[in-house]
């Protein structure tokens, strides 16, 4: 497995997929292009073997520099269960503690509950 930062080329490719990695929940519109292009640098995909499996699109809010913002996380139903959510979490966090950031903020959906575990040890707070 390899975590790397989002690409525009990965839009299609996610956009695609996300709905079905949901049980054909309609999400793809709340996953903008701009993620892709504009966020990069906190925005992150993970492969297995050149195929992306799961993303996390996320940024450091320039209004509050100090508090970061995770806007989706998907992954492909047949990777659940693995801690490949907990990794990109965690390369997040790693990515936006040296830009300043010492609050992470996301929302769930109520079928969503479960990233609430995600553990608070790496030092930044919710």
């Amino acid at each position: 497995m390899n975590i790397r930062q989002l690409q525009e080329a990965d839009y299609e490719t996610i956009i695609e997929a996300i709905d079905d990695w949901f049980d054909g929940r309609q999400l793809s519109h709340l996953l903008p292009r701009i993620f892709f292009i504009h966020f990069r640098p906190t925005s992150f995909a993970i492969e297995e073997n050149g195929r992306v499996i799961g993303f996390l699109a996320g940024f450091v809010s320039q209004t509050y520099p100090e508090h970061a913002y995770i806007h989706f996380v998907g992954i492909e139903a047949n990777y659940r269960g693995r801690g490949l959510g907990r990794q990109l979490y965690s390369t997040f966090f790693e990515t936006v503690r040296p830009l300043g950031s010492t609050t992470v903020r996301w929302i769930t959906s109520p079928g969503e509950q479960r990233i609430n575990r995600v553990p608070h040890s790496n030092g930044l707070s919710r």
